[in-house]
Order: C-alpha cells, then sequence, then structure tokens
C-alpha cells in the first residue's frame, strides 16, 4: 500500500491530477467560511445546532457546514444534482432528448448545458424563497437578518445562485483535469468536514447523559458493518459464462474462447441514494420556506405535518425514500445498461451464452438477470440508508450522521480508487490491490 501511494506520485499526470484536485477542495473549502452580506451568522448557527437531527442539520452536513454559516456556498451542489435528475428523468420520456442523448459527445454537451441553464433556475428559486424564509427567523429575540430589505433580497439571491454556479464549474473542472467525479467529490467533503462536528455532537450527548456508552458502541458497530455492507454491494458481480466460437480470419484461426460476462449488482453506485436523498429534501425545505413566527390555522398544521411526516427518519420519509431507492436503481440501470445492444455484439462477434440461442433471446436472458439482481442490489442499498435513520429514530439521537453519508463516503471513495488505479496500470505499476513493486517500464 506505502509503496503504491509513492508510486501515484512517480506519474507526472496523474500527480498533477491530484494536486487539482486538492487545490479545488482547498477553494471549496474557503468558500464555505466566506459569509453572506446581511446575515447574523451567530443566530444561524444556534438555529442549526438546535435542529441539528433534521431538515436543517441534513442540508447542513450535504454544505459542508455552509448553511451553518450562511456562507455564498449555502445551497450546495444539491441543485445541479436536482437539476441532473429532472434532465435524466425527461430524457427517458422526451425522445427528442434521448435522440440528443445517443448522438454521442455533441449531445451529451447539449444536455450538459440544459443542466447547467435548468441549475441557474432552481438556484434562483431556491434563492428566492430563502430570503423570505430568513426575514421571519429569529432565536431568543434576535432576527437572522437585523436589517431586512429589497437590496438584501436581491443580493442573497445573486450570492447563492453565483456560489452553486461556482461550485458547478469547480466540480465540472476536477471532473475534467482532475481524479473522479468533481460533483460527488464535492458532496464527499462536505460530508467528511461535518464529521468531526458530528461526533462532538455525539460526546456532548454522553457527556448531558442524553445517550448512554451501549448507544455509542451500538451505533459504531452498525456503522462499521454497514460500511463493509457497502463495500460488498459496489465490488459485487454476476457472472454469466459466455462461449466464442471458433473463427477463420484469413489465414489464421481463432480457437473458440471461454469468458465471464460481468453484471454488476448495483450500477447505479452512490447515484440512486443522492438522487433519492435530493428529492426527498424538497417538500420538507418548501415548507420550511413558508413557515411564518405565530402561525396558526390550517396552514401551518399542514406545513408542520410535512416537516414532521418528511424528517430525516420519519416513518412516512423512510417509506418514500425506501421507493425512490429502489426506483433510481432501477432507472440508472436501464439508462447506462443495454441488454439489446451486448447481445447484438456478441452475436456479431460469434459469442453466446451456453444454453441460449443469440439474438434476442440472449437479451431477455440478460435483462431477466439483471432485474433479479439489481433488485438484490437496491435492498442492500436500502438495509445501509435505512438502519442508521431507524437506530437515530429510536434511541433519539440528535445529530444526523446516517447510511445515505456511508454509501457516498464509500462510493467516491471506490470509484476515485479504482481511476488511480487505471494510471497506475496503464504505466505499468502495481496498483493499490498488489504489492506496489514496479513490474516494467517507469512512467
Amino acid at each position: 500500500m506505502n509503496n503504491s501511494l509513492v508510486n501515484i506520485f512517480r506519474i507526472p499526470e496523474l500527480k498533477k491530477r491530484l494536486l487539482f484536485v486538492l487545490g479545488m477542495l482547498f477553494v471549496f473549502r474557503l468558500g464555505t467560511h466566506i459569509p453572506t452580506p446581511g446575515i447574523d451568522t451567530h443566530v444561524m448557527n444556534s438555529l442549526i445546532s438546535s435542529q441539528s437531527g433534521g431538515l436543517l442539520g441534513f442540508l447542513d452536513m450535504f454544505s459542508g457546514g455552509a448553511l451553518r454559516n450562511f456562507t455564498i456556498f449555502a445551497l450546495g451542489i444539491m441543485p445541479y444534482i436536482s437539476a441532473s435528475i429532472i434532465l435524466q428523468l425527461l430524457t427517458a420520456v422526451i425522445p427528442a432528448l434521448e435522440a440528443l442523448s445517443k448522438e454521442g459527445d455533441a449531445g451529451r454537451k447539449k444536455i450538459t448545458q440544459y443542466t447547467r441553464y435548468l441549475t441557474v433556475a432552481i438556484c434562483a428559486v431556491q434563492s428566492f424563497g430563502i430570503t423570505f424564509w430568513l426575514k421571519s427567523v429569529a432565536i431568543g429575540g434576535m432576527q437572522l437578518v437585523p436589517h431586512f430589505s429589497l437590496f438584501f433580497q436581491i443580493t442573497t439571491v445573486l450570492t447563492l445562485t453565483t456560489g452553486t454556479i461556482f461550485l458547478m464549474w469547480l466540480g465540472e473542472q476536477m471532473t475534467e483535469h482532475g481524479i473522479g467525479n468533481g460533483m460527488s467529490i464535492l458532496i464527499l467533503a462536505g460530508i467528511l468536514a461535518s464529521i468531526p462536528g458530528q461526533f462532538l455532537s455525539m460526546a456532548s450527548l454522553w457527556k448531558a447523559g442524553s445517550i448512554n456508552l451501549f448507544q455509542i458502541l451500538s451505533f459504531v458497530v452498525i456503522m462499521l458493518a454497514l460500511t463493509a455492507l457497502a463495500v460488498v454491494s459496489q465490488q459485487s458481480f454476476r457472472k454469466i459464462p459466455v462461449q466464442y466460437a471458433q473463427r477463420i480470419v484469413g489465414r489464421k484461426i481463432y480457437r473458440g474462447q471461454s469468458t465471464n460476462l460481468p453484471l454488476k449488482v448495483d450500477y447505479s453506485g452512490v447515484i440512486a441514494v443522492i438522487f433519492a436523498s435530493s428529492v426527498m429534501i424538497l417538500p420538507a425545505m418548501i415548507a420550511k420556506f413558508f413557515e411564518r413566527p405565530g402561525q396558526t390555522g390550517v396552514t401551518a398544521a399542514i406545513l408542520n405535518g410535512i416537516q414532521a411526516w418528511l424528517a430525516p427518519g420519519a416513518p412516512v420519509y423512510l417509506l418514500f425514500y425506501i421507493a425512490l431507492i429502489i426506483f433510481f436503481c432501477y432507472f440508472y440501470t436501464a439508462i447506462s445498461f443495454n441488454p439489446n445492444d451486448l447481445a447484438e455484439n456478441m452475436k456479431k462477434n460469434g459469442g453466446f451464452v451456453p444454453g441460449i440461442r443469440p439474438g434476442k433471446p440472449t437479451a431477455d436472458y440478460i435483462n431477466d438477470i439483471l432485474t433479479h439482481i439489481t433488485l438484490g442490489g437496491a435492498l442492500m442499498i436500502v438495509l445501509i440508508a435505512v438502519i442508521p435513520d431507524m437506530f437515530g429514530r429510536v434511541f433519539d439521537i440528535g445529530f444526523y450522521f446516517g447510511g445515505t453519508t456511508i454509501l457516498i463516503i464509500v462510493g467516491v471513495a471506490l470509484d476515485t480508487v479504482s481511476q488511480i488505479e487505471s494510471h497506475l496500470l496503464m504505466r505499468h505499476y502495481d496498483g493499490f490491490m498488489k504489492t506496489g513493486k514496479i513490474r516494467g517500464r517507469r512512467g
């Protein structure tokens, strides 16, 4: 492992990419400490701390603490994730967008551009809603916005929208010039930045007598077990035997070969849980924005009900969350893997699954297997995502650190390490799964 880490810095291109990612992460963390003008950050801090196990704590975790200090990155990268969800769903139902997605790089660039435009629109709407919510927030007689005005509203909308646009650009640059998926790495960086505070919160609860040592140890054991399950779900494959017939090309005879077609148990990776989380926070977020002090009547009951029912860990929240995870697992598998194209390519190259006729029967066979293993993968993700939320609800742990966090950390870490591994192997170095010894020429 140590030698493998050394080998990373022996490859100039890989070293440059890693240093670029680290530089962009530094810029990201710097931005999470630049406050938006006109906000009393002490009041905002107190508000987040008092609701650390609820919606605001959840949003603050994904923003890396930017919401707590109400900085220029307070919206985080979630508006971009929401825009991506909408575009992917529209691509599946609108023929014009579907045709565009199949046009190669040019089509994908066009869809990416649409995603950017939609992100700006979502940011503008969210930030506009936030300004109205900020007006009514007060703790201990202290207003979150001491001097509310039209100028403050315009400034806040522009600042928050620009902050998310900059984060979107930052993520795209990391993807292009760095290692791994830039957007996922930004989410991971935000989560990792919030973890020390979550453990400090746990320690405070223990000292106050709100939780005992047994609850803490149980929580740690559950987290370790679910982390192991997350690794298994991300790394599991179902192998389908494939036989290639003997071929004659010119004067050469190529003997038949036996190989395996690996089908991933979970093609969505971390995407399904990120998408599901993004969708689930929207109703409660909207209800939060319309909340007013001293509000009574039917409106107040509806708003309070939405926030209570759709709070992380609540029964209604968990039911919808489970359904969305399963849906996005199947949806992402459907758009990323086409059994018909695979079966057609196998047929053209003389490949076949033993006992299954080439062409459509092979496609149906692969699709049937994929349907079953995707359900298994989705259920594993559901267990990882839901169990910590249920545990926190039962034992009344007043902070948010759940299965969503585990899945994102494991998924992004494995994806990034696999890309580093590819760079090492291309340059004839052993990767992390080897001893770290140089096998061939130097990079």
